[in-house]
């Protein structure tokens, strides 16, 4: 297929011939596109996420760009749910932020679908929405298998506000999968990041070499080379779901469209408890049919030394402790008894302020990871009463023992990260569009903002927070804490693993 050259680049024609028609269906939900296989079966879902700015005289939109629509139709073909999110990039660089919330809301969506298992997203960014990548890759919430980028923007242009650099946090969590595809071709204030990202990554990156490719090769340059390299990506996305799709389960229910998501975050995420990972599944096969050998590129020569791992598919899941359905207290013996479950997070939060007045608080550290046990907390208020010439008063003090929910152990490290003044650790576990609302009015959005705000506190060493008592809500968070002297209340919602929301009422 040779180019159109009356066409503008952008409406140029996918290098595969992807078969269109009965094979898959495409369902429009707000900004969304879903490309739905054939049938109900329940799939894994790859995100395609564009890049940007585009051109001044643009007149479609990206998710109708034959390139998005061809990888979308390929990947249904594929047993999968493919998904093209438009998002603000297209209109600006100084829309990058509003573009990290669309692509987030969008997440949402797509894991609230029927016909998409939630714990099985690949996200694939092209051009520059590599600018957007960075925060998934600190964050990495466990349904997240892998992340693939094409032809990447990674470096922020002067002027521009910056998220997290892909560059700086690529090696930061070794399980999960990234994919980089690469062109021989690209521009040079491209090129330069890019292998800035790739020595960096080292053995965190499997890599696609498109050596007589340019930027956009996969709707510009029609040529073998292309199609290998856009076949051995999409194999790879695939094998990453980590399940075999000639052989799904069905759906208790017939696929449906869910209805477009509401402008806030919080409407359009998905409130489901997140899973750790377990053991690694096999090994994903090349286009041609064997494994991609470690030391070199997926498509054609030796890669960069150090730089290539041998790709393997994503670990396999295993079930979370499930939540209490009812509420469950964490509190000291001389604070006020804990409000019903049935009470909202803000109804108990008042009462746990009412029990803020009387005596010195007894502290009840977090345990960062794994269910509290009559051990630990026995152990955590004999050290909070360790200071007191009296040892008999920590034995005598009596234990608490606390059901941990998904919520109390994201909101366990948090606190950790606090306390051990790990500024970027205490970022990663907030959604990249964390809000945060202050009691006197001032609200904060995204890991940027928080990073401002808290590193002068870090950097002084006064990351000190004393536990009073905790309520668990669903996946809500309720604590009292005693900051300073001063009785503080706050609340915290955790979504898919991430705090997704704090709120300081005083």
């Amino acid at each position: 297929m040779t180019r159109m050259t009356d066409l503008p680049p952008y409406l140029q024609p996918f290098v595969l011939d992807v078969a269109q028609g009965a094979e898959h269906r495409v369902d429009r939900v707000g900004e969304l596109d879903f490309h739905r296989p054939a049938g109900t079966a329940r799939t894994g879902a790859i995100l395609l996420i564009h890049g940007g700015p585009g051109p001044a005289d643009l007149e479609v939109s990206p998710r109708d760009w034959p390139v998005y629509q061809g990888y979308a139709a390929a990947i249904a073909l594929r047993g999968q749910v493919a998904v093209v999110v438009d998002h603000s990039l297209i209109r600006g660089l100084d829309q990058l932020t509003t573009a990290a919330d669309d692509v987030e809301a969008a997440v949402g969506v797509l894991r609230a679908d029927p016909q998409v298992d939630p714990d099985r997203v690949v996200l694939w960014f092209f051009s520059g929405a590599g600018l957007l990548a960075g925060e998934w890759l600190d964050s990495r919430p466990d349904w997240l298998r892998a992340v693939a980028l094409t032809y990447p923007l990674l470096a922020t242009p002067p002027g521009v506000d910056e998220l997290v650099s892909a560059a700086e946090v690529i090696g930061k969590h070794s399980d999960l999968p990234v994919l980089l595809t690469r062109v021989g071709r690209e521009r040079e204030e491209l090129a330069r990041p890019v292998a800035e990202f790739v020595s960096a990554g080292g053995a965190a990156l499997d890599i696609i070499d498109v050596p007589k490719g340019q930027h956009g090769f996969d709707m510009l340059d029609h040529s073998e080379e292309s199609r290998a390299a856009v076949t051995k990506a999409l194999d790879w996305a695939i094998a990453h779901l980590g399940e075999d799709p000639t052989a799904p389960t069905q759906l208790p229910i017939p696929a449906t469209t869910i209805p477009a998501p509401q402008p806030t975050k919080t409407a359009a995420t998905a409130t489901r408890a997140t899973t750790p990972r377990g053991e690694a599944a096999a090994q994903p096969r090349s286009a041609a049919g064997g494994a991609v050998a470690p030391g070199r590129s997926a498509v054609g020569g030796p890669a960069a030394p150090g730089a290539v791992r041998a790709a393997s598919a994503p670990s396999g899941l295993v079930p979370a402790p499930s939540p209490r359905a009812d509420a469950v207290t964490e509190q000291r013996d001389d604070a006020a008894p804990a409000t019903s479950a049935s009470a909202a997070p803000a109804e108990a939060a008042a009462v746990s302020a009412g029990s803020a007045a009387g005596g010195a608080a007894v502290g009840v550290a977090e345990q960062a990871a794994g269910p509290v046990s009559q051990q630990s907390a026995s152990a955590t208020t004999t050290d909070a009463a360790a200071s007191t010439s009296a040892p008999a008063a920590a034995a005598s003090a009596p234990a608490v023992v606390v059901e941990e929910t998904v919520a109390s152990r994201v909101v366990g490290r948090e606190h950790a990260a606090f306390e051990a003044h790990d500024l970027e650790a205490f970022l990663a576990t907030y959604s990249p569009t964390a809000l945060l609302q202050f009691a006197d009015g001032p609200v904060m959005r995204g890991r940027r903002s928080l990073r401002e705000h808290y590193r002068p506190q870090f950097e002084a060493g006064e990351c000190k927070r004393e536990l009073v008592q905790r309520m668990l809500v669903g996946d809500w968070v309720v604590e009292q804490t005693i900051t300073d002297q001063v009785p503080t209340v706050a609340l915290y919602q955790v979504q898919d693993g991430l705090i997704t929301e704090v709120r300081f009422i005083s």
